[in-house]
């Protein structure tokens, strides 16, 4: 019997995630993360007390322990943090990919052995297969769910002793399966906002941690200026309501240039790019095909492309030129159903520039 500690956050797909591990034998505990942060309209739990509430009454329903690790320190300082200070940078970064890099996956992993336990699990939908002593990370049943993009920080090493006991199901089947077991949580609905952003919004959380925010001009493509930004942090490539400008023709974000304190805009043609650079590459195998596929946003489908890979760096080349290539976002690399690895994105290479 196998100890798994699973990390639980009150929803239905990590509840869920834990009666399947104790069906099949494992020896479970559940662990909820704490990850108290402050916003400008005043505290707001990540895992706050509804939460641990919820976790805890889901442990209790299925006769397991329930441990809660107070993270707040950690999340403050290795993802909001990055998250702050990428997008004064002009960059767009992704908080979840770093949280699953630095707490999920290395924090509570160190902490779960720290307590004696074999492996971690959670409710991502994504599947990690066994073949000749390697183990793969790949693609779920439900594609609609695939949380695969998000997952790529992992180690190689830590596939070992990580479990992903939705991989097989659709997140309809798992809704029926907590109805089932009973669980207090079969009809909570999911989340989808960044936890820690409040409900006032991103522009609220960010003008509260960058007061010192600068406005600056709106250029076009050849440096002409066409009007005024309120700081670059507040607009995304691809972007083009609420630019404030007139144009004979339809203008979209380009680039942010932190240099200039400029925002570029142009036509949507001039949003295509041949490829890009990424950096922290993070290797899942051994040896990555010459010819892959890229995913360069959740919910984006992967294109065929070709790359060069120096150190932890990789340079990728589309089949295709690709739309809104974003500094900060990550690029996960795929051969079929399996994660090859994924980085930063840090350059975006024009069809021009390539």
């Amino acid at each position: 019997m196998k100890k798994v500690l699973v990390a639980m956050s009150g929803g239905v797909d990590s509840s869920v995630s834990a009666a399947l591990l104790k069906d099949k034998g494992y020896e479970v505990a559940g662990a909820t993360m704490c990850l108290g942060v402050s916003s400008g309209d005043g505290p707001k739990k990540c895992c706050g007390p509804r939460e641990i509430e919820d976790a805890r009454k889901v442990c209790a329903a299925l006769g397991i322990r329930h441990y809660v690790f107070d993270f707040s320190e950690d999340m403050e300082s290795l993802v909001i943090a990055n998250f702050v200070s990428e997008y004064s940078r002009g960059r767009t970064p992704n908080p979840c990919i770093e949280c699953n890099r630095h707490l999920k996956f290395r924090i509570l992993l160190k902490k779960a052995r720290a307590l004696g336990f074999d492996s971690i699990a959670t409710g991502h939908y994504a599947r990690i297969a066994e073949r000749e002593g390697q183990h793969f990370l790949q693609r779920p049943a439900d594609r609609k769910k695939d949380q695969t993009y998000f997952l790529y920080c992992i180690t190689r090493d830590d596939l070992r002793t990580t479990l992903f006991p939705l991989a097989d199901y659709t997140k309809q089947e798992v809704r029926q399966l907590a109805r089932q077991y009973r669980l207090p949580v079969a009809e909570k609905p999911e989340s989808q906002d960044i936890c820690f952003v409040p409900e006032k919004g991103l522009h609220e959380f960010l003008s509260a941690r960058l007061p010192a925010v600068a406005p600056g001009d709106i250029v076009d493509t050849e440096g002409r200026v066409l009007g005024r930004h309120r700081g670059i942090c507040f607009y995304t490539i691809g972007q083009r309501q609420g630019l404030g400008i007139s144009a004979p023709k339809p203008l979209y974000v380009t680039a942010l240039d932190a240099v200039t304190n400029s925002v570029v805009v142009g036509e949507k043609k001039a949003l295509k790019a041949a490829g890009l650079v990424c950096g922290n590459f993070n290797f899942l195998v051994r040896e990555i095909p010459q010819r892959v596929h890229a995913q360069i946003r959740y919910r984006h489908k992967a294109q065929p492309c070709s790359y060069t890979i120096s150190g932890n760096s990789a340079r990728i080349f589309f089949d295709e030129p690709q739309e809104a290539l974003t500094p900060g976002q990550s690029v996960v690399l795929y051969d079929g159903d399996t994660v090859l690895g994924g980085g930063i994105i840090e350059k975006v290479c024009t069809c021009e520039n390539n």
